[in-house]
C-alpha cells in the first residue's frame, strides 16, 4: 500500500492502488452451476467474486489485471491471471495444478494482490514424464495450451490437456524475471530434457573375425556348378582345329573367402580367376600339311589342234 501527501504534508488522504485481500479457495470442481467449467483446469486464471471487481475498478491498477496469490502457511507462492467475477464471496476457486503448487487444502486461506508483471521474452520447461515425447509438434501444443494462461512463474508445475491426457511440465527458467506476463508476446520456448528420461546407450558393432575352421581352404566345398566358355567347338570343314583346355579342378588352396587383401593398393584393380587353363595342345594334321596349292589340272573348252 502506497501513501502520498498531496499539496500538503498534514493532509492524510491515501490513494490505494493496489488489491490485497484473503481468500478461501477452492478447486474448480466444486464451483456451483449447471455449466461445465473444466476450461478453467486448462489454464492459469482463477475465478474471483463480484466485491473483488467492485474493489479493482475503484483502483488505479493496470491491464489486464494480474495477481499474486501466496500461502502463508507454507511460504509458496504464484501468480495468475483471472477469468471471471461470478464465484461466492470471500471464495476464490483456483484449479487444481495451482492448489498443489501453493500446497493448499480445500478450503484453505490464501492472500490475493494485484501486481505487475514484465513481459516475458524467454522461457524454459522440463516435462515431468517421457510421454511428452511422443507428441509430433510439442512447441506447438504448448504455445496452443499457453493461450489460456495469464503468466508463468519460476518453480511452478503447470498442467496442460492434450489428446484428453494431462502433460505437467515445471518452469525451469523466465526471462526478464522469476515471474513474467505472457499476455500478447514474442517469447522464445526451449525444452529440458523430460524428468527420468534416458538417453539410449549406443552400442559400437565390431566386425566378427571368422574363426580357423572358416578360414581353412579344405572347409570348402568345390563349385562345379557352370563356368564360361567351357564347351569345345567345330569346324566347318571337319577338321580338328586343337583340343579344348578342359577346366581343372580348383585347388583348395587358392580359394580364400572372408579374408580380406592386406595388400590392397588404392589404384590398383586384381582380377581373381575362380579357375587355371591348362597349356593348350595343338595337334597337327597330316593331311593338312600335304596340301599344295593349285596342284590341280585344268580343262579346256576348245581341244588342241584343232583348226576353228
Amino acid at each position: 500500500m502506497f501513501s502520498f501527501n498531496m499539496f500538503e504534508p498534514h493532509v492524510g488522504r491515501v490513494f490505494q492502488n493496489r488489491f490485497s485481500t484473503q481468500y478461501r479457495c477452492y478447486s474448480v470442481s466444486m464451483l456451483a452451476g449447471p455449466n461445465d467449467r473444466s476450461d478453467v483446469e486448462k489454464g492459469g486464471k482463477i475465478i474471483m467474486p463480484p466485491s473483488a471487481l467492485d474493489q479493482l475498478s475503484r483502483l488505479n491498477i493496470t491491464y489486464p489485471m494480474l495477481f499474486k496469490l501466496t500461502n502463508k502457511n507454507s511460504d509458496r507462492m504464484t501468480h495468475c491471471g483471472v477469468l471471471e467475477f461470478v464465484a461466492d464471496e470471500g471464495i476464490c476457486y483456483l484449479p487444481h495444478w495451482m492448489m498443489q503448487n501453493l500446497l493448499l487444502e480445500e478450503g484453505g486461506l490464501v492472500q490475493v494482490e494485484s501486481v505487475n508483471l514484465m513481459v516475458a521474452t524467454y522461457s524454459k520447461f522440463q516435462p515431468q514424464s517421457p510421454d511428452f515425447l511422443d507428441i509430433t509438434n510439442p512447441k506447438a501444443v504448448l504455445e496452443n495450451a499457453l493461450r489460456n494462461f495469464a503468466c508463468l512463474t519460476t518453480g511452478d508445475v503447470i498442467a496442460i490437456n492434450y489428446n484428453e491426457k494431462i502433460y505437467e511440465l515445471r518452469v525451469m527458467e523466465t526471462k526478464p524475471d522469476k515471474a513474467v506476463s505472457i499476455i500478447e508476446c514474442d517469447m522464445n520456448v526451449d525444452f529440458d530434457a523430460p524428468l527420468g528420461y534416458k538417453e539410449p546407450e549406443r552400442h559400437m558393432q565390431h566386425p566378427e573375425e571368422p574363426t580357423e575352421e572358416e578360414t581353412d581352404p579344405s572347409n570348402y566345398e568345390m563349385d562345379l556348378g557352370f563356368r564360361a566358355f567351357t564347351g569345345s567347338g567345330n569346324r566347318l570343314d571337319g577338321k580338328k582345329k586343337g583340343i579344348e583346355p578342359s577346366p581343372a579342378p580348383l585347388d583348395p588352396n587358392d580359394i580364400k573367402r572372408g579374408i580380406p587383401n592386406y595388400d590392397f593398393k588404392i589404384g590398383k584393380i586384381t582380377f581373381i580367376r575362380n579357375s587355371r587353363q591348362q597349356p593348350r595342345k595343338i595337334e597337327i594334321d597330316d593331311t593338312a600339311s600335304n596340301f599344295i596349292a593349285f596342284s590341280g589340272e585344268g580343262q579346256s573348252l576348245r581341244k588342241k589342234g584343232r583348226k576353228p
